[in-house]
């Protein structure tokens, strides 16, 4: 299921979402589509965050607690016609070990309104959201004008 998540929204950037996006929000010049110059290939902490239930990252459960969210700089490989880069891993760490591994959606800056609605976190931050009944917990982490989103199934999904 959090696979299909992931790929409705790198499907969507990839299929050119400017045409779905209200006119103030559609300004995105055609090389900006791409994305993939602008988001980091190599691994860099993004955030510390603090998850406040217990959920799944990778069939690896991740306690309530403070974590260190770290880009690992390795890239899922595109489907065919999909952005490069725009799909990568991350790692939650705690005391310096790795506790479990996901795949985050990145999003550039100028494309983000396009995706969600929700007010995005200032740059530098994170902000942990709730989503679709209690049944996962999205990580969202603005850095470098990239949006990190990572959507975790809660312990009881």
């Amino acid at each position: 299921m959090k696979l299909l998540v992931i790929g409705a929204l790198a499907g969507t950037l990839s299929l050119g979402i400017a045409s779905y996006a209200p006119a103030a929000q559609s300004r995105l010049a055609a090389s900006s589509l791409d994305g993939s110059e602008a988001v980091p290939t190599q691994a860099m902490t993004l955030a510390t965050v603090h998850i406040p239930r217990t959920v799944k990252a990778n069939d690896q459960m991740l306690a309530p607690g403070t974590y260190t969210v770290q880009l690992m700089g390795e890239p899922l490989k595109p489907a065919v016609g999909e952005t490069p880069n725009l799909e990568q891993w991350v790692e939650f760490l705690q005391a310096g070990k790795v506790r479990g591994k996901a795949v985050a959606s990145i999003v550039p800056a100028d494309q983000i309104l396009q995706v969600e609605r929700e007010p995005v976190p200032a740059s530098g931050q994170a902000r942990i959201d709730i989503l679709k009944g209690n049944e996962y917990l999205r990580v969202w982490i603005n850095r470098n004008g990239n949006n990190y989103l990572i959507h975790l199934p809660t312990a009881t999904s």
